[in-house]
């Protein structure tokens, strides 16, 4: 799993009060999502039936051919499109982080019509030799879109860059509604699905990814 905004070593740290804190995140978050915008999906890609797999032919003699791709558009992102408020909750101390999924081709990560989500919570870090603490009294409410943070079936399964040159990652937001002022917080978020683990004995990090959020008001 992956952020946006691109943070220092995967930390957000700006202040509401200093425009040139967070100026570089919305510039960020802007040029990601600008293959999002709806007017380019619309051109390029299809409108796909949810919750299903987008099965196209890709054997034998028909391998690596053009594969078409489904719509994300960026409105589907509502209060963290950068459309609805243009400085994505930044400048109000309620920013927004995006989320996709590394790119695995052939990849299914749901059965039974049941997308997977993302969830996000204070990560527990330790303190001390035997002291552990997480942030669970800082992070506050959040606010997903699109709504329950799924990443659709429909955007499943990837043929690869070959066949599908206008393929759009699914992205789920995440919005800090509350969040602790002048103080860190750790964050962890990961995806839940019911044929998916988050983090292996191979990789602890798949499906998975954790920053540091720090918003100051001064």
């Amino acid at each position: 799993m992956m952020i946006r905004p691109k943070g220092n070593q995967l930390e957000i740290t700006f202040s509401t009060s200093d425009t040139e804190s967070w100026d570089g995140f919305i510039h960020n978050l802007n040029s990601f999502l600008s293959p999002y915008n709806d007017s380019y999906q619309v051109q390029t890609n299809d409108e796909c039936t949810p919750d299903e797999y987008f099965i196209q032919e890709d054997s034998g003699e028909v391998r690596n051919n053009p594969k078409r791709s489904c719509q994300f558009n960026r409105t589907m992102l509502e209060e963290c499109s950068g459309v609805l408020d243009r400085f994505y909750g930044y400048d109000k101390g309620q920013p927004c982080i995006l989320i996709k999924l590394n790119r695995v081709i052939g990849m299914l990560p749901g059965k039974e019509r049941q997308s997977p989500y993302v969830t996000c919570a204070a990560k527990r870090y330790r303190v001390g030799e035997n002291e552990w603490r997480e942030d669970s009294d800082k992070i506050g409410p959040l606010a997903y879109y699109p709504p329950n943070g799924t990443f659709n079936l429909m955007y499943y399964p990837y043929y690869g860059k070959k066949a599908q040159v206008n393929y759009t990652q699914p992205l789920v937001a995440v919005k800090f509604l509350n969040a602790s002022l002048n103080t860190d917080i750790n964050v962890e978020c990961k995806v839940i699905s019911n044929t998916l683990a988050a983090g292996s004995d191979r990789d602890k990090f798949a499906g998975r990814v954790s920053f540091k959020l720090r918003i100051n008001d001064k």
